[in-house]
Formats: C-alpha cells, structure tokens, sequence
C-alpha cells in the first residue's frame, strides 16, 4: 500500500507551509521581500531602522509622535545589569561572539524584566528590551576581548550610531551609519527561514520570548543560514587580489567547492535586497580604499551568473561592507541578530496570538517490528 503523500517525509520541509503570517511576504518570482506590505528595499533608502523596527513590531510605519515614544522606549532599555556585565566578563576570550551573545540573552531571561511566560502584547515589550540590550552586549563582549574598556550606551544616538560608538569609541561619517542602518533593514526579517522557525517552535511550548531568541540566535549562526556573511570575507581574503579571483574561482567550481554567498533556498533568480546592499558595499570601498574587494567580488558575481546562473544573496555584499564599516568578522553575524530580533520578535508575538503547538509528524524508514531475544540468543 502506497504511503499518502501528507505522510512522505519533506526533506528540509521543502515546499512546505508551515503557518500564515501578516509580518513579511516573500515572492521569488518577482525576486522581492515586503515588510508588512512594504518593499524592504524601499525601506531601507526611506526610512531609518528604527522606523522599521516599529512598522514589524506593531503593522504601521509609526508618525512622528509614536516614532519619538518608541524611540525613547528603546534608548531608556540600552545598560546592562552589573550582573549581567559579569558573566560577560567572564567569557573566554576565545569564544565565538554568537555563543556570546545567546548565553547573553540567557541571562536576561532570569532578570525580572524578562522573566515568565508571554502573550503578545508582553513579548513586543520585552523584544524591545532585547533590540535594545543585544548591541551593548555585543560591543561589551568585543571590546572585552580587545582588552578594552567597555563604552556604556549613549541615549542620544541612533541605534546605528550607539553600536559604533560603543564598538569603536566614535561615530563614522553618515555615509557609514546610513549604510549600517540600512543593512539593518535588509536583515531584519525575512519570513519562515530557520531562525524564526525555531522561535515559534519554540514559544509555541509556550516558553518565554528569551528562550525563543536564544534558539533562534543558535540556529542562526550556523555557516548555512546566519554565518555565510562571515564565509564571505573570509573566502575574499583567501583570494587576496583581484587578478588571482578568476583562477581560484576556476579550482573551486572544478573541485565542486561551495562558493559561499552565492544561491538561496527561496530567491533563485536574485534577490531584491542585493542591490541595495551592493550600493552600500561600493560607497564603502571609495570611502575606505577597499577597491579590491569590490573587484574580487565583481569577477565572483559576474562568473557565477554567466557559469552557473546562481546569483549572490544578501550575505555576498554585506561581508565586505560590514570589513569595510571596521568590524571584525566574527561579529558579522551578531550583527546579523542586532536586527533579526525584531522580526523573530514579531513572528512569536503573532504565534502567540492564536497559537497551537507545533508537532510535526516524521515518516518512519527503520526495520518493521521485531522480538526482542534474550542476550545468550542474539548472534
């Protein structure tokens, strides 16, 4: 008997559909992401992080009086408990900024501004606190490991420009925090991907929203989903020179060597947050003399569509981008949370609005029933 095919396992969940969402809409086809009906790319030119943040938290673009309350919301959420500033203190130097910052965020799941379960109205609350806490404890983590002071949060600094400062000690010409603010935009949601399909597994136990974003932060940083930013320069810098791209491209498509950046599960003729960030990244490279990795990555992108029609993702352009803005690598994909944690925010106040427990089936392949023999009896 034919097993039903409701029965026959997904590998992936390809093609499945898992829930309806209002957040965000991906429509491959047309190579576009729209925010809550929005094109994120329009966003990202017109409007600043913060705005967006709001438009995924609440359904609207905010009007000025609801943008400021916001925003004060935000800026009066930035420290960081003396505690909390311990148990950073003691990471290992070594560690990886994501293991950092899930534990992080661990952490503040035992402080009373966090602590229990939620409905949704308490869950945007507290992802407010987090898009908030996230940054600073980034940038503590960081400038820990340099060696370096800790730079406490200014409240009268954009989102961008607060993580600048507290990262680097300054804030960089506005050609620099647009791009960041920006890129922030690109990132922050993009739909059922495996980040946000964790959190809403996960709160659909009805655990609390720091669970959620902690495993969220864990599947994130793997190099398939959120690490590929982090593959991306580190495959820019094994090139080193524009005229030595080409042939080690060559070897590498030869070798069968995935090219990172490149492809995605759901865009497959290109992705409309692409161009936007590519402007980002060649701004960046005449402001910064990285003129070299934007021509490494012309000969990558050019080669790959004409080769293989694959065409970059958002990761391609923004590896360079966040280099050239002064970040270490490894802190590309916390980035990455400083901003996704608005959209994976959004999808668990939504799953708890008319929530069911996720359970999926699995479609059993292993030996038909059998008896159990004594151990003398087995061969």
């Amino acid at each position: 008997m034919a097993t039903p095919d409701r029965f026959v396992a997904k590998k992936g969940l390809e093609g499945v559909v898992f829930d309806t969402t209002a957040v965000s809409n991906v429509l491959p086809a047309e190579k576009s992401l729209y925010y809550r009906g929005y094109p994120v790319h329009e966003l990202a030119e017109q409007c600043e992080f913060e705005e967006v943040a709001y438009l995924l938290l609440f359904g609207e673009l905010p009007n000025a009086a609801q943008l400021d309350a916001f925003q004060d919301q935000e800026r009066s959420s930035r420290e960081l408990s003396s505690d909390l500033l311990e148990v950073i203190e003691r990471f290992p130097v070594k560690g990886h900024p994501m293991d950092a910052v899930r534990t992080g965020v661990s952490f503040l799941g035992m402080e009373d501004e966090f602590s229990g379960a939620d409905d949704p109205e308490s869950a945007v609350r507290k992802g407010i606190a987090l898009l908030a806490k996230i940054p600073t404890m980034i940038a503590a983590t960081q400038r820990l490991r340099r060696g370096q002071e800790v730079i406490p949060p200014r409240e009268d600094l954009s989102i961008a420009a607060n993580f600048f400062n507290m990262c680097q000690g300054d804030v960089p010409e506005a050609e620099v925090v647009k791009a960041f603010d920006g890129a922030m935009t690109l990132y922050a949601e993009h739909g059922f991907n495996a980040s946000t399909f964790s959190a809403r597994v996960i709160v659909s136990t009805l655990s609390d929203l720091c669970g959620a974003v902690s495993g969220a932060i864990a599947a994130l940083k793997g190099s398939l989903h959120g690490g590929a930013n982090e593959a991306v320069m580190h495959l820019l810098e094994e090139i080193g020179t524009p005229e030595k791209a080409l042939p080690w491209l060559e070897e590498a498509l030869a070798s069968k060597r995935k090219i990172m950046g490149f492809g995605h599960r759901v865009y497959r003729s290109g992705d409309s947050r692409v161009p936007t960030m590519s402007k980002y990244r060649d701004s960046l490279a005449k402001l910064r003399d990285g003129q070299k990795w934007l021509e490494i990555s012309n000969v990558l992108e050019t080669e790959m569509i004409s080769r293989k029609n694959i065409y970059p993702n958002l990761d391609f352009p923004a590896g360079p981008a966040y280099y050239l803005m002064g970040f270490e690598i490894d802190l590309f994909t916390p980035i990455f949370v400083m901003a996704r944690v608005v959209g994976w925010t959004a999808h668990v106040a939504e799953q708890l609005s008319d929530n069911r427990l996720v359970r999926p089936l699995a479609e059993y392949v292993g030996p038909g029933p059998r008896e159990v023999v004594g151990i003398g009896e087995r061969s």
